[in-house]
């Protein structure tokens, strides 16, 4: 069966070929028992693969199930995949066979395999080497003969590194890799599909099919759609029933994809590591960061102050200047209610370091301010304490956190209020 056929019988839209080449490895490993792992970001359609590799195998006649191993509890997941005895746990009232028992001879299709927890991925990875399980409860090893095809939109190379997921299983899954690209590399398949989905839903709500003009059409092309066939599929879905004009243009199209399509929409707080921090020392993180940069520009300040020049560069009444000089301000004024308005003068404004030959580094490290989490923790508190007046509901409310933990935190760091 060649690649166009397949695609007429499972109903595959495209002729990327990236897509092309997935699906002939999908055929040609068919025929084989290798494990498979199908790779790509959620909403490609990985789950077609396994339909195609267990239809075009001598398995096809068994029974084939596919499985969502992250909608799956983490505490029945073993009972669900290879079953239990009676009186096993807390309302085993019977015994079970699991999906490895049931689809013996068949085709076992393991999607989101990354989500499976690491006393799973060791009973699995028994199965993929010896065909043997064993039941929850039970101490008898019973044999299976699966077919096991996995996907996953997780990076496992990464997973493995961090220890969620076992090594030996990834290279045991990743006997044959199948990756399949996102629509927005298949730039040539976005349009097809639209059509597609729009001729389908038209028959569906008994509507004239809507048609994309060619503004719309280069927008559609364009965009990143991160959710990839089935962002798109639901897009289409509500310009077809919410739009009565069955021409749909670019700014109506629009209305309809999310704002800033080109660039991620998640707060970067801290470019490092922040996976085993939280989000208390991730805010620390940042405003130790923000200290050092404020630091730096106290010693730029100094040595414009130290060079003679400062009645010259800080009186400016040059726009490129404005900025500066109102941020000099802020950091060395000695009144808090100092005009921004007027010039600054050096006499008023000079930086609480008597002698210009003293060491700026010396002066730095006695103002060096404690990097202790506890004591900066301790330190917001009370200055909670004392804005509210010592009233612990008003104080938690400015911190962010329950007056429960607040009286918590009051008692550990032995705070009078």
């Amino acid at each position: 069966m060649d690649t166009q056929q397949i695609k007429q019988r499972f109903g595959i839209i495209g002729s990327s070929p990236m897509l092309d080449r997935a699906i002939n490895i999908a055929a040609q490993v068919a025929v084989t028992d290798l494990s498979v792992l199908i790779t790509g970001e959620s909403g490609v359609g990985k789950e077609v693969m396994p339909q195609i590799i267990h239809q075009l195998s001598a398995r096809k006649h068994n029974k084939y199930i596919a499985v969502n191993c992250g909608a799956i509890p983490e505490g029945t997941i073993d009972s669900e995949l290879f079953g239990h005895e009676k009186g096993a746990f807390t309302g085993a009232h019977e015994a079970r066979k699991g999906y490895f028992e049931v689809v013996d001879g068949g085709t076992i299709f393991l999607d989101e395999v990354g989500e499976l927890p690491l006393p799973t991925q060791a009973r699995l990875l028994r199965v993929l080497e010896t065909g043997e399980f064993i039941k929850v409860g039970s101490s008898k090893v019973q044999k299976t003969d699966v077919r096991i095809v996995a996907a996953t939109n997780v990076k496992l190379p990464e997973a493995v590194k961090k220890g969620r997921f076992r090594e030996d299983l990834y290279y045991r899954l990743n006997t044959v890799p199948i990756d399949l690209p996102p629509i927005r590399e298949r730039k040539e398949d976005i349009h097809l599909l639209f059509r597609k989905f729009a001729s389908d839903f038209a028959g569906k709500y008994r509507m004239p099919s809507i048609q994309l003009t060619p503004d719309a059409v280069e927008l559609l092309i364009n965009y990143r759609w991160p959710g990839n066939i089935r962002q798109l599929k639901n897009v289409t879905e509500q310009i077809s029933v919410i739009e009565n004009n069955r021409e749909i243009s670019g700014n109506i199209l629009a209305n309809y994809l999310p704002l800033d399509s080109n660039t991620s929409q998640l707060p970067a707080l801290y470019k490092g590591d922040t996976s085993d921090m939280s989000e208390r020392d991730i805010l620390y993180k940042v405003l130790f960061d923000l200290k050092d940069d404020v630091n730096e520009l106290k010693k730029l300040v100094f040595g414009i102050i130290s060079s003679g020049n400062t009645k010259q560069t800080l009186t400016s009444d040059s726009e490129e200047n404005t900025s500066m000089i109102n941020s000099i301000k802020r950091l060395y004024a000695k009144n808090d209610d100092l005009d921004t308005e007027k010039p600054l003068s050096p006499e008023v404004y000079k930086p609480q370091i008597i002698n210009s030959e003293d060491d700026f580094s010396d002066h730095e490290e006695v103002e060096e301010e404690s990097l202790s989490l506890a004591d900066k923790e301790k330190e917001m508190i009370v200055k909670a304490l004392r804005k509210h007046n010592n009233k612990r509901r008003k104080a938690s409310e400015e911190l962010g956190i329950s007056e429960r933990t607040l009286y918590r935190k009051i008692k550990e760091y032995d705070i009078n209020e």
